[in-house]
């Protein structure tokens, strides 16, 4: 089970104060939440170890004043969330409007296309020489797609670069 936690941790600064003979499940719930959500393979919820201070987290994060548990021995701070992931090469993220005019979340992957190329590249002459009618240009939306593991922590390693671990709370 430590060895679950110590191959997650290789590398991190999180693990540096900890001593030699030192058990992960006595570290501050930060550090313990930090280690757990780094655990890659298996992930924290297949490590047995981490699954109390998960729960206790995601406990936690429901109720009124939550603040997110710390582990400043590793310098990584509080966790970042991106719920989407990026959008594909070619396309920019878009944004669904509300019905009341706001925009909504970036959940929109958004691609310019010409729509009259191929009958130009057909021969068909009858757009302008400008590059075509404005009508031939369409802005089409896909689905942006969700990351499995929305959450992540920017840990520093041991030559100061920050590398990032992804994690989702999922029980």
């Amino acid at each position: 089970m430590k060895h679950h936690l110590l191959y997650a941790a290789a590398g991190l600064a999180a693990v540096a104060f900890l001593p030699a003979t030192a058990k992960a499940q006595d570290a501050p719930w930060g550090c313990q939440v930090l280690l757990c959500a780094a655990s890659q393979n298996p992930s924290w919820q297949g490590v047995p170890y981490c699954v109390p201070p998960m729960k206790k987290l995601i406990s936690a994060m429901a109720k009124p004043g939550f603040d997110w548990p710390v582990c400043h021995q590793a310098k990584a701070g509080e966790p970042g969330r991106e719920e989407y992931e990026d959008c594909p090469a070619g396309t920019k993220v878009g944004y669904r409007e509300h019905r009341d005019g706001f925009r909504g979340e970036p959940d929109q992957c958004i691609k310019t296309v010409d729509v009259c190329k191929e009958r130009r590249d057909q021969g068909y002459r009858r757009f302008n020489e400008s590059g075509g009618d404005r009508r031939c240009i369409k802005e089409v939306a896909t689905p942006r797609p969700r990351r499995e593991n929305p959450w992540f922590f920017d840990i520093p390693n041991d030559k100061g670069v920050k590398e990032r671990f992804w994690f989702n709370l999922n029980t």
